[in-house]
């Protein structure tokens, strides 16, 4: 028999994230296979993420003058999602730099303990005009501490 790995994403849960957002599926997410496109994953990624910020930084992230460059995204596909279900995404923190803020996310379909995928997602912040590396704002570094590793 295999070993269990502990670090295994697979054996992430709901509960392992602070945060959690619901994410309903379109009809024009599914592909001609029958589910979620691949990309969708991306997107939901994304809107979960700066959703999340928006609402707990109490401020338009968009009006900032730093804003967060998306410099890195993966994911890992474990099962299938689908149009009509209503996804759940999980956020954590993996990483907080001076400039850089690395997420951990998962998104698990409806009813399902087990994620569908997860993903990493990286926020580089830069000068609104320089395009050049400056520290996370202090509204986006209050908010991410309502973020923990997932358990």
């Amino acid at each position: 028999m295999d070993p269990v790995d502990p670090d295994d994403p697979r054996r992430w849960r709901v509960a392992d994230f602070a945060v959690l957002r619901q994410l309903p599926t379109r009809w024009s997410d599914d592909d001609v296979y029958g589910h979620v496109n691949n990309v969708v994953h991306y997107l939901m990624f994304d809107t979960a993420v700066n959703g999340w910020l928006i609402e707990a930084s109490g401020t338009d992230i968009r009006a900032l003058p730093a804003i967060g460059l998306v410099v890195e995204t993966s994911c890992r596909y474990f099962a299938e999602l689908r149009f009509p279900e209503v996804v759940t995404a999980g956020i954590a923190l993996e990483r907080l730099g001076t400039s850089s803020v690395v997420y951990r996310l998962a998104l698990f379909g409806q009813h399902a303990e087990q994620p569908a995928a997860v993903g990493r997602f990286v926020h580089v912040y830069v000068g609104r005009d320089s395009r050049r590396p400056v520290p996370v704002p202090e509204q986006i570094r209050a908010a991410l501490s309502q973020l923990d590793a997932p358990r």
